[in-house]
């Protein structure tokens, strides 16, 4: 599909709306943040690390957890719940990968320093970007403020990490007047085969990648601007050591147009609007692998049309936020097999069926202060989600007769209470909510998974999947220590998942079987986290967390990628312009892992990190200097987490140097 090349001239007439700041009773701060989002984060950074992917940064929340098939573009994983039940989006606008292996899930499309934030809601709660069971992962873009006069802003950053040979360059560059702002970013990350803790070499694991952003902002008004904004991502040469294939070349172009306006001394304080185009090619082959004896391409497509249009209200101990997501996207995949013999003919089909989906919902956040120290807080949304297979006759083979479209009706609905006694913070909530299925669920037609080694086959006539959930947490500040503990629980009615067909054949040679995605009765998870800060001395600080989860089926039988009991602790010294950071992470070994769905019990490990950063200036001009290692012991580990039991990258010396001007 050569959608991109058609698109690319619109990219200056697209943008990206800004995320809405709360309103002041201050009118000058109120303009002043009209482009601001998350402004006092300048970048995305862990702890440890001050360079980080969009991923390693993910992967530093507690709620978070990632399936790796190599190392780009890993699969996040919220609450323990696949992509599917979990709603990722970039400043509010809904994108879709092009992969029917999810080698390209939306963080693979945007870098960390065009990035301001994260915004990381569980359950219902993430209810306000659609449909949702896991929550949402909403992914927040830089957006210098307007200021009252001309500056320019900017930051540059190299690095190069010596396990994997990886280069990297970033650099921000922005200008803010009281009329105008325009932020523009450039990325480009260049890595070799990774060795793993017995230095051998992890084939197919390198990966090339560049990134560039621009964006520009105009005060329309007094209370009022208009932005546009695009992001351009390119990948090359990625390999995956965990799959059968490779990704040659990836494209994405992110666009969008907004405009918000403020409003003064009324209930209406803001009202923001944005409409969106993005298109995303993804081109997967094995010509790299020799070893095959069937080749295949497979190329897929992705394109997303929308509109989201949000109001926040204000007036006395109430505020709220209506919400309205609107979008049509249409995915496409083909395969295409090549016998040793190229006098034959090659065989084709289409593993996505040109399936146009549409979604169009209503969603509503409201506040209400009942006193100094309490809030209660309800939510709700309705949406509607129509599908339509341009060619259904690939899915009437398993399942005769399956209407071409379809059209779910998809609630929710979300509560919670939280109060301050004294030092404690207590929160309770519950939440219902349906999701429809995804279109590899629904529709997908001999998708091959590597990790079980099965064709699986999609269902267009499955249920919705019905969630119920609670959840609960308490924290307590004291002098220079707290402790915060949480925990929810999810019943999921007509839990979606592969189980062997007793009809079919397989088509890939390397397959065992065919599964088709079917509806059990329910399936239950329980997710748990411990975290903790204690203030040893002025300058040194300690920080750990543990977190556990249990996952089964109707037949307590134990659902695959739950993660096992997980724990992290951190050490950081500050002296004078030095800081120091060391860490010890690890997982226990897994006794709930999951055989009859692919998965082998993984053994306990722990990685010890350390990291050293100085903070000095050139002619004023503020630079950073960071030396780190990751898995300092060379630990050889894989984790239950890792596709195919690929083992995880062995001692990592990294350094980095950043300069702020």
């Amino acid at each position: 599909m050569r959608i991109l090349s058609l698109v690319c001239c619109l990219a200056t007439l697209s943008a990206v709306a800004q995320h809405p700041t709360t309103p002041t009773d201050s009118l000058t701060t109120l303009l002043d943040e009209i482009a601001v989002v998350a402004q006092a984060k300048e970048k995305i950074r862990t702890d440890l690390k001050m360079s980080v992917s969009v991923d390693e940064f993910l992967a530093s929340s507690q709620q978070i957890s990632f399936i790796k098939r190599g190392a780009y573009a890993w699969e996040p994983l919220l609450n323990n719940m696949s992509t599917e039940r979990s709603t990722l989006t970039l400043d509010g606008m809904h994108i879709f990968g092009a992969c029917t292996d999810k080698m390209d899930p939306i963080t693979s499309y945007v870098e960390s320093n065009n990035l301001a934030d994260v915004v990381i809601q569980s359950g219902q709660e993430g209810g306000m970007h659609g449909a949702t069971i896991a929550g949402s992962i909403d992914l927040k873009r830089k957006n210098t403020a307007f200021s009252p006069y001309a500056q320019w802003r900017g930051s540059y950053q190299s690095g190069f990490e010596f396990n994997n040979n990886q280069w990297y360059n970033l650099g921000n560059l922005s200008f803010s007047s009281n009329k105008w702002v325009t932020d523009a970013s450039i990325a480009y990350r260049s890595a070799e085969n990774y060795k793993d803790g017995n230095r051998e070499e992890v084939l197919h694991s390198q990966f090339k990648k560049f990134n560039s952003s621009l964006g520009i902002a105009h005060k329309t008004s007094a209370l009022s601007s208009l932005r546009v904004d695009a992001i351009f991502d390119v990948a090359k040469d990625v390999g995956y050591p965990a799959l059968p294939m490779d990704l040659w070349l990836s494209r994405a172009l992110i666009t969008s147009l907004s405009y918000k306006q403020l409003f003064e001394n009324q209930m209406l304080k803001i009202w923001d609007t944005k409409v969106y185009f993005n298109a995303i090619e993804h081109y997967m082959d094995d010509t790299t692998r020799p070893e095959n004896l069937v080749h295949m391409d497979m190329p897929g497509w992705s394109t997303t049309y929308g509109l989201l249009s949000k109001a926040n209200f204000k007036k006395g101990i109430y505020s709220s936020e209506l919400q309205l997501n609107a979008y049509t996207n249409r995915s496409i995949a083909e395969m295409r097999m090549y016998p040793q013999d190229r006098e034959k003919q090659s065989m084709f089909a289409y593993t996505w069926p040109w399936v146009t989906t549409t979604y169009s919902g209503v969603s509503m956040n409201n506040s209400i202060a009942l006193s100094d120290n309490s809030q209660l807080h309800l939510g709700g949304g309705l949406g509607i989600n129509y599908n339509k297979a341009k060619y259904i006759e690939f899915n009437w083979i398993f399942h005769p007769g399956a209407a071409q479209e379809k059209t779910r009706v998809l609630p929710s609905l979300h509560a919670s209470y939280e109060v301050d006694i004294q030092r404690f913070t207590l929160a309770v909530g519950g939440g219902y909510g349906h999701r429809a299925p995804s279109v590899s669920e629904a529709y997908g037609y001999y998708i091959y998974n590597s990790y079980d080694r099965y064709d699986y086959i999609g269902n267009p006539d499955l249920p919705n999947e019905v969630s119920r959930e609670i959840n609960a947490s308490v924290s307590y500040k004291g002098d220079g220590y707290g402790l915060q503990a949480k925990a929810n629980y999810f019943h999921i009615k007509d839990y979606i998942i592969g189980r062997i067909l007793s009809l079919g054949s397989p088509m890939n040679y390397q397959s065992v079987g065919v599964k088709g995605y079917t509806a059990l009765d329910y399936a239950t998870l329980f997710n748990f986290s411990l975290s903790g800060h204690y203030t040893v001395l002025d300058d040194l600080h300690w920080k750990g967390s543990l977190t556990y989860a249990r996952g089964q089926d109707d037949e307590k039988g134990n659902l695959p990628f739950i993660r096992p009991l997980s724990y992290q602790t951190s050490l950081h010294y500050t002296y004078r312009d030095f800081d120091v950071q060391t860490t010890v992470r690890g997982d226990g070994k897994q006794r709930d892992y999951s055989p009859e769905y692919g998965e082998s019990q993984t053994a306990a490990y722990a990685i010890w990190d350390a990291a050293v950063t100085y903070t000095f200036y050139v002619k004023g001009v503020k630079a950073v200097f960071q030396v780190g290692a990751e898995n300092l012991l060379d630990e050889y580990y894989t984790t239950y987490a890792d596709w195919g039991n690929i083992p995880r990258m062995g001692r990592n010396v990294f350094t980095s140097l950043t300069f702020n001007f």
